[in-house]
């Protein structure tokens, strides 16, 4: 089945693929069910796609040739590759027993049923910043259990960081990597938003933050260890416009659903609902860009997830990593399906084609005025 066979017809897309004639990227769009090549010198890149004045009239009407795709590359390119941190009260507690826990998921269980105990469910109702927030922190506090993923978590400032490079994330059909020192890791399945420099947000796509639970649950000062490797970021499949059919509304209201499949016969299933998160998408967009951040090739933020996996996958109270050979799918209605195979970040193909390169190929085929 090919990638574009999972979007709706009645949805507005816009996308990357890889053309070998071109030896370079194209910009798709997929309308009605058709795929076709709408490249051009007035927006050779999606980045400038998102630029245009009406982002999604633009894709709708610009000239295009129909195309059969081989090779999807992530709906992405110029943009910065942003990501929301402990944005749900699930993956939040989860952090924080990583964090307790050292890295090492043998302890996980016992904490976990620590934390609970002490916490129960009030924290899913906190509102971030609120003076109940601000509450229960202090009793966190007078307890000993105050921990800097619950300061992002229900206090006032979100956690925004960089996932990755502009032009490193892979796409459909790709693999995706984990540094070959982590022994504890999961996918992240996430809403992803594509938001230009202006600010404005204008579709949406699926996303797999890779973590390294291990890696984190050291120090949070391997953050960036943790999160940004060689083929860590998979973004896709296609980014689907706002429009009069589809909108915020849909993301605030969305599921992510969750399948790894692996080679041993292991399955996990998850589900994440984007009614539970703690931040509105835009509240997070706001706290990403603005008078105080500029992006001016736009940003693409994932918005967090509530799946964090507790399924033994080996010993009991070892909990879930993966395996190599896992296969990861991420579904959500109106956004497609994105799959990936795990694989380590050194036997992933090599990034190499950066934005150097990008430019280059788009001087030699004339798309730069």
């Amino acid at each position: 089945m090919s990638v574009s066979d999972n979007l709706e017809d009645a949805g507005l897309y816009v996308g990357r693929a890889w053309d070998t004639a071109a030896d370079g990227p194209i910009i798709v769009r997929r309308m009605r069910g058709t795929v076709e090549d709408i490249t051009s010198a007035t927006a050779p890149t999606l980045r400038d796609v998102l630029e245009q004045p009406d982002p999604a009239a633009y894709v709708a009407s610009a000239p295009g040739r129909a195309v059969e795709v081989t090779q999807w590359l992530p709906p992405c390119d110029l943009q910065a590759i942003k990501a929301c941190g402990v944005t749900f009260a699930q993956s939040m507690l989860e952090r924080v027993i990583e964090e307790r826990a050292a890295g090492d998921p043998a302890r996980a269980a016992a904490i976990r049923a620590d934390l609970g105990e002490i916490i129960g469910g009030a924290i899913e109702t906190l509102k971030p910043g609120s003076a109940a927030a601000e509450r229960v922190k202090q009793t966190l506090i007078d307890r000993k259990m105050w921990s800097q993923y619950l300061e992002v978590g229900i206090g006032p400032d979100a956690e925004v960081f960089t996932k990755a490079q502009p032009m490193s994330s892979v796409g459909p059909g790709a693999m995706v990597g984990l540094h070959p020192v982590s022994h504890w890791n999961n996918p992240e399945p996430e809403i992803v938003l594509a938001v230009n420099s202006r600010g404005e947000t204008l579709g949406a796509t699926l996303g797999n933050d890779v973590n390294l639970r291990d890696v984190e649950g050291r120090s949070a000062l391997l953050l960036g260890k943790a999160k940004d490797n060689n083929a860590s970021c998979s973004i896709g499949p296609m980014i689907r416009l706002f429009d009069g059919s589809f909108g915020i509304d849909d993301i605030r209201n969305a599921e992510v659903l969750l399948e790894v499949r692996g080679d041993d016969g292991f399955t996990l299933e998850g589900r994440s609902s984007m009614t539970k998160i703690s931040r509105d998408p835009l509240d997070l967009v706001a706290q990403t860009c603005g008078a105080h951040h500029q992006y001016p090739d736009g940003f693409m933020l994932f918005l967090g997830t509530m799946f964090a996996p507790t399924q033994d996958r080996g010993a009991p109270g070892q909990g879930f990593t993966h395996s190599v050979g896992d296969v990861v799918r991420i579904t959500s209605s109106g956004l497609g399906a994105l799959e990936n195979t795990v694989a380590l970040s050194p036997d992933c193909p090599p990034w190499t084609f950066g934005t150097a390169a990008l430019m280059r190929n788009l001087a030699r085929r004339g798309l730069l005025s």
